[in-house]
């Protein structure tokens, strides 16, 4: 029997993946869920498990090609009695191959993984993600047609598009703004010689989150609160019990979950900022799927804890210390990376004490953590006396879309997540 591969849906907004490189080639046994190949969107670099087991009969799409989700991007035969092994990937001079080699109608669409028939228009083939930007920039099928692509198969994207538009109008609207310029790498490599300079290529994932960062920027009036917070009690608890937690759960105790449960008290108590914004509508979140941010290989990678709020803190810790696992060794599941309603960044893990981190959109605050320090701080006890004590300090910063949260919200919420910290109730952590 034949089954199918199709590009799997990595994000709400992703259209479309790379793929970087076949792990395996035609002919190969496959056991399920044994990566097959890697594959990089504007959100994650992810190796892409087999749905099935078997033997890689067909791979119709070659390394550093770009295309659609849905696409049926290889073909396995649970069968080693039928298996015909075909490597388009050999002849990737001949790209039509992709679309000209017919699949059975029987193989069957993969349980959990999208497919998405590719829509005609006009005469040529288009993703949702271009019909999308080009209705939204007024620009007909007709005038479409007219688009040199670069693609696969001479298919348009979203950069072709872009380039097209900017000649086209000579304005930078809310999409043309974002793609980075295309530059002749031989240009800048004349114009930058080694050995005094090196020119590098941004990978997929920088690319994307370059444009991701400056369309939030142009999207959210950024306002920055920045708030002092005794971490001491904390500190001093997990000094005391981090041996013990490392022996019974086989991983460190960070501050981390500390933070996050924090944060999701805060948000429970201020709805609004675990919202987005559609128009002038805004669309408030019953469930609180909180972001991380996690230093990866390939660049900054944001997993999800879906329905954070009924977790406990164990639970919590958990979560984080899964999730950054494996995003560091590029195992995150498709859905792990979508659906965030909050997010934060801990740049002090670095030793940075202050940052002003940009909104994850289409979420409106971003929380960020400084690194704690051991600073003398003036201590004024039930008299009003004052004295000067030894304690571990840390600034947050609270990131907030100034469209719908105000300074008197935004402030609320961050003094909330303080207040959370210096008063850690730690019976949670039982």
């Amino acid at each position: 029997m034949l089954v199918e591969v199709v590009m799997p849906k990595m994000g709400e907004s992703i259209q479309e993946g790379k793929i970087l490189r076949w792990m395996k080639k035609p002919g190969d046994k496959i056991e399920q869920d044994e990566s097959m190949l890697e594959i990089s969107t504007d959100k994650v670099d992810a190796e892409i498990p087999s749905p099935s087991a078997g033997f890689l009969s067909r791979i119709l799409v070659p390394e550093g090609e770009t295309v659609e989700v849905g696409k049926i991007i290889a073909v396995i035969e649970t069968d080693a009695g039928a298996l015909k092994i075909e490597q388009t990937t050999a002849v990737s001079s001949k790209p039509a191959t992709v679309d000209a080699t017919p699949l059975p109608a029987t193989a069957p669409v993969i349980a959990g993984w999208e497919r998405k028939e590719q829509k005609r228009e006009g005469e040529r083939f288009y993703s949702p993600l271009v019909r999308s930007i080009a209705r939204k920039e007024g620009v007909s099928i007709a005038e479409l047609d007219r688009v040199q692509g670069t693609g696969l198969s001479g298919r348009v994207t979203k950069h072709d598009l872009g380039d097209y538009l900017r000649n086209r109008t000579g304005r930078s609207g809310p999409f043309v703004q974002a793609p980075l310029a295309r530059v002749d790498i031989k240009e800048l490599q004349a114009k930058y010689p080694p050995p005094q300079f090196e020119v590098v290529q941004m990978d997929n994932v920088q690319m994307k989150m370059a444009e991701h960062m400056v369309r939030s920027v142009q999207t959210s009036p950024h306002v920055e609160a920045i708030s002092e917070c005794d971490c001491s009690r904390i500190v001093d608890f997990r000094s005391k019990n981090a041996a013990q937690f490392e022996t019974q759960e086989g991983f460190k105790l960070t501050f981390m979950p500390f933070i996050v449960d924090a944060a999701i008290q805060a948000l429970k108590a201020f709805p609004l900022v675990n919202s987005s914004l559609e128009g002038d509508k805004i669309i408030l979140k019953k469930s609180i799927n909180f972001g991380i941010a996690v230093a990866s290989p390939t660049g900054l990678i944001v997993p999800v804890i879906k329905n954070a709020e009924g977790k406990n803190f164990l639970g919590l810790a958990r979560a984080i210390n899964d999730l950054a696992v494996r995003t560091r060794t590029k195992r995150l599941m498709p859905d792990e990376i979508q659906g965030g309603t909050f997010t934060v960044t801990n740049y002090g893990v670095f030793g940075n004490i202050i940052g002003t981190p940009i909104i994850n959109q289409p979420q409106v605050a971003i929380l960020g953590i400084g690194a704690i320090k051991k600073r003398p701080m003036v201590l004024t006890d039930a008299q009003g006396n004052d004295t000067i004590a030894i304690r571990s300090m840390a600034y947050l910063t609270l990131a907030f879309d100034h469209r719908i949260i105000d300074g008197a919200l935004g402030g609320q919420f961050l003094a909330k997540v303080v207040s959370n910290l210096e008063q850690y109730d730690f019976t949670r952590t039982s």
